[in-house]
C-alpha cells in the first residue's frame, strides 16, 4: 500500500480545479493500492471571507492558520510516499513547503491547470497582490519529481526546467456529468463559471445584445455567481452548487466558453465547455489555447473570435434544432474518447507509479 498526501486549499467538493484534477481520480488509486490523504487550508466557515472584499484582519488570521496547518504538515511528509501539490501549498509568494517536500523521503508531484506564473488575483484580494510571488511557480516546477500539466501549453512551459512531464488533460466524469432529455420549450444561452471568472462571460456581452435583440425569446444564464445582474441583458446570476450543476447544464440550449486571447487563457483548460459538450450541449468557444484541440469546428462545436463569427455560430444553433442535437452528441462522443476520466484514468494511474518507480 502507498500513501498519498494531497495539498490543496479547499475541502473536497468545493473548488473545480480540484475535482477535476485529482479528487475525482482518488476512487481508482485507490482501488489500485494508493491510500490517499487530502489537507486542505481553507475551512468552509472561512470560505466566504476569504474571497470577499475587506475582512483585512480575519484574512490574516485565516492565512496565519494555514500557515500553521503547513507547518504542521511538514512533520508528516516522511509518511508519505507520494506530496501531491495542486497549484500551490500556501497562497503565499513563498516555495518553502515544497523545498521540504524535495528534501523528505517522499516524491514530489506538482500538478497545475492554469498559467499560475501569471499575476490573477481575484477581485476581492487585489490589494494583496503584493504577498503572492507568480515567479515561485518555476521553482515548484523544478523541485518536483514529476509535474501534471492540463495541456500542451502548460507543459512546454514546464519542461523549460524539468523533464518529467505528463500531460494529463482535465477530465469530465461522465458518470456524473450526463445528458438528460433536451426541452425546447425555451432557447436558453448558458454560462457557468464563479465570481472570478465572470470577467470573460463579459466578453460575451457585445454579441448578446445583438443576439437578443435579433431573437428576443432567447433567455441568457449565468450560473456560478449569484450576485451578477445585467439588467438591459435580463440576467440575474444563479448560485453553483454541485447538486445542481448538471441541472443547470442540461438547462442550456447552447453553451458558450467566450476568452480574451491572452497568456493566462491559453493556460486554460477548456473545462467549461467539456462540461457542456458531456452534457449534449452543443458548445461554442473561442479558439484560444487547448480549445482549438478539442473543438473541430462544425463536427463536434463550434469556434469563434469576432463579433460577427459569434452571431453566424449562435443564429445557426438558434434556428436549428437538429443542428444542436448533431453537434451535442459529438461533442460528448469527443469527451468520452479524449476527456473523460474513464479515458484517462489508466495514464494518470501509470504516471503515479511511474514517480514511485524513480526511487
Amino acid at each position: 500500500m502507498s500513501c498519498v498526501l494531497f495539498l490543496a486549499p479547499h475541502r473536497l467538493n468545493r473548488s473545480p480545479s480540484q475535482r477535476y484534477r485529482f479528487e475525482q481520480y482518488i476512487p481508482f488509486l485507490e482501488q489500485h493500492g494508493f491510500q490517499c490523504h487530502l489537507s486542505y487550508i481553507i475551512s468552509e466557515e472561512d470560505d466566504t471571507v476569504f474571497y470577499s472584499e475587506g475582512n483585512t484582519f480575519k484574512k490574516l488570521w485565516i492565512l496565519i492558520k494555514a500557515i500553521l496547518h503547513r507547518i504542521k504538515d511538514t512533520f508528516s511528509y516522511n509518511k508519505y510516499d507520494i506530496v501531491f501539490v495542486q497549484r500551490e501549498a500556501i497562497m503565499i509568494g513563498s516555495s518553502y513547503f515544497e523545498k521540504r517536500i524535495k528534501r523528505s523521503r517522499a516524491k514530489y508531484i506538482f500538478d497545475f491547470d492554469d498559467s499560475i506564473w501569471l499575476m490573477d488575483t481575484s477581485d476581492g484580494n487585489k490589494k494583496y497582490e503584493w504577498l503572492k510571488n507568480p515567479e515561485k511557480t518555476i521553482r515548484n516546477i523544478r523541485y518536483a519529481d514529476m509535474v501534471f500539466a492540463g495541456n500542451t501549453y502548460l507543459a512546454n512551459y514546464a519542461r523549460s526546467c524539468n523533464t518529467h512531464v505528463k500531460i494529463i488533460p482535465t477530465t469530465i466524469d461522465t458518470d456524473f456529468h450526463k445528458p438528460f432529455p433536451k426541452k425546447n420549450d425555451n432557447l436558453i444561452i448558458g454560462w457557468i463559471g464563479s465570481h472570478t471568472t465572470i470577467k470573460h462571460f463579459e466578453y460575451a456581452l457585445e454579441f448578446l445584445a445583438i443576439i437578443k435583440n435579433k431573437y428576443p425569446h432567447i433567455e441568457i444564464r449565468v450560473v456560478g455567481d449569484e450576485e451578477y445582474v445585467n439588467e438591459s441583458l435580463n440576467i440575474k446570476g444563479i448560485a453553483w452548487s454541485s447538486a445542481t450543476e448538471v441541472d443547470m447544464i442540461n438547462s442550456f440550449s447552447i453553451g458558450i466558453m467566450p476568452l480574451p486571447d491572452d497568456e493566462w487563457a491559453k493556460g486554460k483548460c477548456g473545462l467549461k465547455g467539456l462540461s457542456y459538450m458531456a452534457c449534449e450541449v452543443p458548445t461554442i468557444m473561442s479558439p484560444v489555447g487547448v480549445n482549438t484541440e478539442i473543438i473541430q469546428h462544425g463536427k463536434n462545436g463550434f469556434l469563434a473570435s469576432t463579433t460577427d463569427e459569434w452571431m453566424a455560430c449562435l443564429s445557426q444553433l438558434i434556428e436549428n434544432p437538429e443542428l444542436r442535437e448533431t453537434i451535442g452528441k459529438a461533442g460528448k462522443q469527443t469527451v468520452l474518447e479524449k476527456y473523460s476520466v474513464l479515458s484517462q484514468q489508466q495514464n494518470y494511474l501509470n504516471a503515479f507509479k511511474e514517480v514511485l518507480g524513480q526511487r
